[in-house]
């Protein structure tokens, strides 16, 4: 409750951002409805979609990582709610709540794997079995069960797919086209059914190109 009373609310449309890439980190969140695209510019100016934000996750406490700036840029995918504190309270926070301490180790290390899965993928692998995993690991985080399969609940284009596995819109487009052709999933625009999740899973696996 103490917690709670240091907080405010900050709601955001479809497309707007919580916070931009490298500016003040003067905030931290917890989102409590919605989804959220982490996005980066690197160096040579290619954007990439780093991360999903997904309810009840905690984001921008750059304090945490030994940064005084955003890393990234966080946009909502749908209307979405957020708890927002001032970074000063952070030590608070670890000090006060145990549990808030072990969230923020959590989430970190999940996002350490799923940075270092990413990695491992994109060097050792083919570009539609990156593009499996990635489709997979969505459905895992934000699928909604319906009677044709599992519907990712959430806005995803072809070109977000692509900036989360370092390919091309072109390539995403190709793949996802064959996948519907052989009853693997279900486009349209913004939105991705899984109609066969164990195919799917089958494909991911399998060692040919």
């Amino acid at each position: 409750e103490a917690l709670l009373a240091q907080a405010v609310t900050k709601r955001i449309g479809p497309g707007e951002a919580f916070f931009e890439q490298g500016a003040p980190a003067t905030h931290f969140f917890m989102l409590i409805h919605g989804r959220l695209k982490v996005t980066q510019v690197t160096a040579d100016g290619q954007q990439i979609i780093v991360r999903v934000v997904h309810p009840g996750d905690l984001f921008g406490f750059a304090k945490a990582l030994r940064r005084s700036d955003y890393p990234g840029t966080a946009i909502g995918a749908i209307e979405s709610l957020a708890i927002c504190w001032p970074t000063d309270l952070w030590p608070q926070f670890i000090d006060r709540s145990p549990h808030v301490a072990v969230s923020a180790l959590n989430t970190i290390g999940q996002r350490l794997e799923e940075a270092h899965t990413r990695i491992r993928e994109m060097s050792t692998e083919e570009v539609e079995r990156r593009v499996a995993h990635t489709v997979i690991r969505l459905s895992k985080q934000a699928g909604r069960q319906e009677a044709g399969g599992v519907r990712i609940d959430f806005p995803i284009s072809r070109q977000d797919i692509a900036e989360m596995t370092g390919t091309t819109l072109h390539t995403v487009s190709r793949i996802l086209s064959a996948w519907e052709a052989n009853g693997l999933v279900e486009g349209g625009r913004q939105k991705l059914l899984v109609r066969d999740p164990a195919g799917l899973q089958a494909l991911a696996d399998s060692k040919g190109s």
